[in-house]
């Protein structure tokens, strides 16, 4: 249950008559009151004898016995209170209760007979919108001081009386959200989506890896943004508004938006401490390493970047390991950016959902997030990724890794109890679950047949490392559709020259093992990483003097992503 605290007002009429009229969309459905500050104001939408004048009039009285010199300017207060879309639909008298709860929580009417005069309006099933008059019985102003505080917490406490979806507290630290009229004027303009959130997703894209404020402001030219500056006498650049092209308002002016009314840690002076790269081992000026020659090199980067972070994440101090959080953000935007179509749009939603998990109250320490963050722009500066071959297969190997810095983010920020963030972390890791199935099918199914065409014996002695490896999982890995896979990946780190059971052994020590989905899959792709073995196996030799004789032979096609249920992320 969702209360929102809307922007003061001055005309209680012109509240009336949104609330009580049709909507933007025609979307208001039997307007009418479901509570009031007596229980007995008029009600103009079940009583034709009453007008919405006559509900003014009666709200507004308080306000009319001041001297016109004590009357606020802005006497309007106006709350809505949602339901979450799984909760069941509540009666009139449910909202009723729900609605003198918020006002005594929030000042507006605490119950001492001298309150401010309100009304609740539903016309919807799912929430109500509750208008007062800033001014109580006794001429005085309410205490509604946090009021939007004070309101969350009483929802809270609702939703465990009533049984509904329970809401993760906030923390303050939220990107603004999109207000109804942005909503209702992308969908009038076709928009794909509000024009806050689209900037809010280019600069954050702009942000990841970026080292300078002059490549900074680049990319945002670059993307076709419009960007104002602020900059103080001095001429030293204080912030920066950006906005669409083709977003105007009513005097067909473009309509601006500060960084940091997109997203708090997306203001200038916030910015700036990501360029900040000094480290214990390096000087404030080591420059970024160059750019690889390609996306898959930049991906095999990448995974190896974010296991590192992994590692730290569990017992890192607060300050690193809320910096790596946060350029693990900027990763998930940079590999969006640059991914394949049929990964493309999970990834995207991926990033938008973890924005909320890269900030807390945790102050970031950057410079520890350098690793990290080079990643994010050797993505950017590789170019697009093809979604076949060394491309594809490194994709896989990079969302493989991704997924598990994104859960130990979700680990971390729930033993810290940021609830939000820690449910936005878990979210996204949903997402890169599915990204992962696209993006791996292909190249472990070319795994998977060669590890059917290894010899027996070549099979048996993958198996006899395993076992010796990983004794407590061998069988269920040896049970899983994935272990063709793993055994061919085995006998290709033989013939690379590593030595499989101690390879396997480093691999195997890692965190996380006993809770992957697939543990194949996430040994695979160690494995291939640590070995510097092509993610794509096409090109590899098969591991038998009869290869050429065998690959002729009918090989049982490897299982779909769709019917092998453990080959997920």
């Amino acid at each position: 249950m969702i209360p929102r605290i809307h922007q003061q007002g001055s005309k209680t009429l012109g509240l009336l008559n949104y609330l009580y009229g049709k909507g933007t969309h025609e979307e208001h459905i039997d307007p009418h009151l479901v509570a009031s500050f007596d229980g007995m104001a008029p009600d103009p939408g079940r009583d034709p004898s009453v007008t919405k004048e006559d509900l003014q009039h009666l709200l507004d009285q308080p306000l009319a016995l001041l001297e016109p010199d004590q009357r606020p300017d802005e006497h309007v207060w106006h709350c809505s209170v949602r339901a979450a879309p799984d909760d069941p639909i509540l009666s009139d008298e449910q909202w009723g209760d729900i609605a003198r709860r918020v006002v005594a929580a929030t000042g507006i009417d605490p119950g001492d007979g001298a309150g401010c005069r309100w009304a609740a309006v539903r016309h919807s099933d799912d929430h109500i919108h509750i208008i007062a008059t800033l001014v109580r019985e006794d001429g005085r102003r309410p205490d509604h001081h946090r009021s939007g505080k004070r309101a969350q917490a009483e929802c809270r406490l609702i939703e465990k009386e009533l049984g509904l979806h329970q809401v993760s507290p906030g923390d303050g630290t939220a990107a603004k959200r999109t207000t109804s009229a942005e909503r209702h004027k992308a969908e009038r303009e076709g928009r794909q989506q509000p024009a806050r959130d689209e900037l809010r997703e280019t600069v954050r894209r702009a942000v990841a890896g970026a080292t300078s404020e002059g490549e900074f402001f680049d990319r945002l030219a670059a993307a076709g943004l419009l960007i104002r500056k602020r900059a103080a006498p001095s001429g030293d650049l204080l912030g920066y508004k950006v906005a669409l092209p083709d977003n105007r308002n009513g005097d067909k002016e473009p309509v601006f938006y500060a960084g940091s009314t997109l997203s708090p840690d997306l203001s200038l002076p916030r910015i700036r401490k990501r360029f900040t790269v000094d480290t214990p081992n390096r000087g404030t000026d080591a420059p970024f390493a160059e750019a690889p020659n390609g996306p898959a090199t930049a991906r095999r980067r990448t995974a190896t970047a974010a296991w590192q972070a992994v590692l730290v994440i569990d017992n890192g101090e607060d300050g690193q390991v809320a910096a790596r959080i946060s350029a693990a953000g900027e990763i998930l935007d940079a590999l969006a950016k640059t991914s394949a179509a049929h990964t493309r749009t999970e990834l995207r939603q991926a990033a938008a959902v973890f924005e909320r998990a890269t900030r807390s109250h945790v102050r970031a320490e950057h410079g520890h997030d350098r690793a990290l963050r080079q990643a994010a722009r050797d993505l950017t500066y590789s170019g697009p990724a093809l979604g076949r071959g060394e491309d594809g297969a490194t994709t896989a190997m990079a969302i493989d890794m991704l997924f598990f810095l994104v859960t130990a983010a979700a680990h971390w920020h729930a033993k810290k109890e940021h609830a939000q963030q820690a449910a936005a972390a878990r979210q996204a890791a949903e997402h890169l679950r599915t990204a992962y199935r696209a993006a791996a099918d292909v190249p472990l199914s070319v795994l998977y047949q060669r590890g059917r065409r290894l010899s027996q014996p070549l099979r048996h002695k993958q198996a006899a490392h395993l076992r010796a490896a990983v004794p407590e999982l061998a069988e269920q890995i040896l049970a899983e559709p994935g272990w063709h896979a793993l055994a061919a990946t085995l006998a290709d780190t033989e013939s690379a020259g590593h030595d499989p059971a101690t390879l396997l052994t480093e691999a195997a020590g890692r965190r996380e093992l006993g809770t992957a989905d697939s543990i194949s899959d996430v040994l695979v792709w160690r494995l291939r990483r640590m070995a510097d073995l092509p993610a794509d196996a096409t090109t590899m030799p098969d591991h038998t003097p009869y290869a050429a004789k065998r690959s002729r032979r009918a090989v049982p096609p490897a299982p779909s992503r769709d019917n092998r249920s453990s080959q997920t992320r």
